[in-house]
């Protein structure tokens, strides 16, 4: 229950999460914490796991995401 609250009370006060899986990378939004070989071409330079979510504030990042990028 509390859970639930906290989180509806940060998304009414404008804090979001930065959908980070399977886009390109960003250096503005995202952290690269390690690159991994992937076979598929589609992955390459794109996010393949996210280590630690990162987070909105309205329209600036207020904690950026710790991703592992595909290479």
């Amino acid at each position: 229950i509390i859970y639930n609250k906290l989180s509806d009370f940060l998304k009414q006060n404008g804090v979001k999460e930065i959908e980070s899986l399977n886009c390109s990378f960003d250096v503005d939004l995202h952290d690269a914490v390690a690159k991994i070989q992937v076979d598929e071409d589609d992955k390459k330079g794109k996010i393949v796991e996210v280590l630690s979510k990162g987070y909105f504030l309205k329209d600036k990042v207020l904690r950026h995401s710790q991703v592992v990028v595909g290479e």
